[in-house]
């Protein structure tokens, strides 16, 4: 019931004309597209069979199932020689591509689209021009029907021209050495763009009196037909103009291709020659040593091992689990155990006593080594407090002393000479207890000065 050879160039028509320069044709797209032509053949059948159809015919255009994908055939042909020899050609019609976010999308080759208008291994230019030339031709003559499909032809042409300028940039961004870029691809880019411009003038002459057709007429059918055409007719202008941009930055992408590849720096670590670098040498070494480094080799080839799969019992379990409770405040904040500091007064009152009576120095002066002695033969505690007071007082506040209302202050002075005990040593006090005046106990901050001097 179905008519797969035109279902499949239905498919291929479907996918090159909606190809475009960066990017192909949507799939699912042209699954759609194509299942309304399969449905108009088989009407009474289920939707689901016209899918499945449709799915079938762009699978087997794609030759899935196959290692590269590509169909062959194999001709012959007689050589000068008038011997007959067989000859495999491989080509490929429909094929899936990657952009850069990762989505699928379907191209036509060189080869399907050739299938379209007939030909094999035509000149591309030239035979746009014709297909062009001849579309004028059957628009000034009024057979709009004929010209839908000499309009249809320039498109394919328009799309294959695009094609052939792709395949060399995407050449060029691989290996810039790889394609001609002295005299072939200057000459590809001139002529195309006077090609272009030659197509864009005549495409809208074309459109223009397709338009003029399309108005004049009185017939629904030929105005319908004049509507398709001028649809077409704008789609291959604007295809031109897409081609044109690319054309014109061709040469700024060759450059910075050029640039790239020529600074890029070479690979740092060299391939491993495993029968040159590790089995010759290894065959000449004891059984020991060829062990040790087998045994190593292997090891850090083979790469970590993989993790263990979860199971689906254990993984739908695992995703299953109710997560547990969180608290608001979080866990109980435990109540630290502080331990008492257990410091105890660096001197005892026995020391401040003991020091209290060595400073009584009313009648007459003592030298700081004196009362030293003193105090390291009632403690070695008591000799420290008695210098820390002693030299407290080389330079007494007497104004806090008066402040505090104290009736005398204890003074200190050089002597001139120098500590000479074990545990001391410094330039040696004389020291004595200063008694302060009666009028001048509990005078205020003002006075401190004048009770100095009475206290001196």
């Amino acid at each position: 019931m179905y008519q797969m050879a035109e279902i499949a160039l239905h498919t291929i028509d479907q996918v090159t004309v909606s190809m475009d320069f960066d990017s192909g044709a949507s799939q699912e797209r042209i699954l759609d597209q194509v299942q309304r032509f399969v449905a108009l053949q088989a009407p009474v059948r289920a939707a689901t069979e016209h899918q499945n159809v449709a799915r079938h015919v762009l699978q087997r255009l794609i030759n899935v199932g196959t290692v590269d994908r590509s169909f062959s055939q194999t001709y012959g042909s007689v050589d000068g020689s008038g011997v007959y020899r067989r000859f495999t050609f491989e080509f490929n019609l429909l094929v899936e591509r990657a952009d850069l976010d990762g989505r699928i999308y379907l191209r036509a080759t060189d080869e399907a689209i050739n299938v379209l208008v007939g030909a094999l291994d035509t000149d591309v230019e030239s035979a746009q021009i014709a297909a062009e030339v001849k579309l004028g031709s059957l628009i000034r003559r009024g057979r709009l029907a004929e010209a839908k499909l000499a309009a249809e032809q320039a498109r394919y042409r328009t799309v294959q021209y695009g094609e052939m300028l792709r395949q060399l940039l995407d050449a060029t961004r691989r290996n810039v050495r790889a394609v001609d870029w002295d005299h072939e691809v200057p000459e590809l880019l001139a002529d195309a763009l006077a090609h272009i411009e030659e197509r864009y003038d005549f495409e809208h002459r074309i459109l223009t009196n397709i338009s003029e057709a399309r108005d004049k007429s009185d017939d629904p059918l030929q105005k319908q037909r004049a509507a398709e055409l001028v649809v077409i007719v704008r789609d291959c202008i604007r295809r031109h103009m897409q081609l044109q941009k690319r054309l014109l930055t061709a040469g700024e992408l060759f450059r910075k291709e050029q640039d790239r590849q020529q600074f890029a720096e070479p690979p740092r670590r060299a391939a491993l020659d495993l029968h040159g670098q590790l089995l010759v040498p290894l065959l000449g070494l004891p059984v020991r040593d060829a062990s040790r480094v087998g045994t190593g080799f292997f090891r850090d080839a083979s790469g970590p091992a993989a993790p263990a799969v979860l199971g689906l019992a254990s993984l739908v379990t695992r995703l299953l689990r109710s997560a547990p409770e969180r608290q608001r405040l979080g866990d109980e904040v435990p109540e630290p155990i502080l331990d008492g500091a257990g410091e105890q007064p660096p001197f005892s009152l026995e020391d401040w006593a003991a020091t209290d009576e060595l400073l009584e120095l009313h009648d007459a002066p003592r030298t700081l080594s004196d009362l030293l002695m003193a105090a390291e033969a009632i403690a070695p505690s008591t000799a420290t407090l008695l210098l820390h007071r002693a030299v407290h007082a080389f330079s007494p506040e007497l104004g806090q002393h008066i402040e505090q209302g104290d009736t005398e202050v204890l003074l200190a002075v050089r002597s001139g000479g120098q500590l000479d005990l074990p545990r001391f040593g410094g330039d040696d006090l004389l020291l004595q207890t200063a008694s302060i005046s009666e009028p001048f106990v509990g005078s205020g901050p003002d006075q401190g000065d004048d009770s100095a001097k009475e206290a001196r």
